[in-house]
């Protein structure tokens, strides 16, 4: 099997960010509903709702956003909503960035062509990092 990766590019803004799991179940428990609206799209809450421990892969997709919204310099605030940033999964389930209206505007404003994502999670911690890139042209 043959895997073509991405083209390379120039490097815009750098993010990352770390969460306990366990805040994330505290706050599921806590808030519920106005919680999950509030800050992860309906793609988001479907996918982990589907699995067993939501709350790692709510932590997950927390962090995503904190990094995404990093690499922007901005922070979730009047230029990013939580629900600006959407995570999802690729054909080899690699985590990819859909952005709303706002952040897409943002995005092309910073100069970046694309979204690049990492997540990570344990029992105990979700990461991820995040990169803003803008895609070279072809040599």
């Amino acid at each position: 099997m043959n895997i073509t990766l991405p083209p390379g590019g120039i490097l815009i803004g750098l993010g990352c960010d770390l969460i306990e799991t366990e805040r994330i179940r505290k706050v599921l428990e806590k808030h519920g509903e106005r919680f999950l609206k509030r800050v992860f799209t309906d793609e988001e809450r479907a996918y982990c709702d589907s699995l067993g421990h939501p709350h790692k892969h709510y932590a997950a997709r927390w962090a995503a956003k904190e990094a995404v919204s990093k690499c922007f310099t901005t922070g979730i605030g009047p230029h990013l909503d939580w629900t600006s940033i959407s995570v999802y999964h690729g054909a080899r389930k690699e985590p990819l960035v859909r952005l709303d209206a706002k952040a897409t505007a943002l995005l092309h404003q910073v100069g970046a062509t694309h979204v690049w994502l990492s997540l990570s999670h344990i029992e105990s911690h979700a990461m991820a990092v995040a990169a803003l890139v803008k895609h070279a042209p072809p040599l």
